[in-house]
């Protein structure tokens, strides 16, 4: 079952702050621990919203809304995605509570959301430990 976690952006993120060295290394050993364990399918860090922009589609069917960011805090806006694929929602979970989070930052959460079943097979978490083994053989 393929679980997206969703780190919740806070002030600070939005306001493109860097956490700090400590807290890079933790989220670098954190990601390297899902690869060796065969269940980190991506891990991506996202822009502040300044940078992004929304299209809204509005009821009355007319033309959609582009709308330059940057956009409320209040609006439950993403800082970061880590897409794992586990046995269990336990699982999941446990990986979520082992994700880190950046002290001194204000108080942040973390979102998790199953996804739909595809109809293709996933890959093969074997495959995906021997890449994050090689890669780290490699220092990629």
């Amino acid at each position: 079952m393929r679980y997206l976690l969703m780190m919740r952006a806070t002030g600070f993120t939005e306001a493109g702050m860097n956490p700090g060295g400590t807290y890079k290394e933790a989220v670098k050993a954190y990601r390297q621990s899902l690869a060796k364990a065969g269940v980190l399918l991506a891990a991506e860090e996202l822009r502040p919203s300044s940078a992004g922009i929304r299209v809204v589609y509005l009821s009355g069917g007319d033309a959609p809304e582009v709308r330059p960011g940057p956009f409320p805090i209040e609006q439950g806006l993403i800082a970061g995605i880590t897409l794992i694929d586990v046995d269990t929602e336990e699982e999941a979970l446990n990986w979520a509570l082992r994700m880190p989070i950046p002290s001194g930052q204000g108080s942040c959460g973390i979102e998790l959301r199953r996804l739909e079943d595809r109809a293709v097979h996933p890959r093969d978490p074997r495959q995906t430990a021997m890449e994050a083994e090689l890669k780290d053989y490699l220092q990629l």
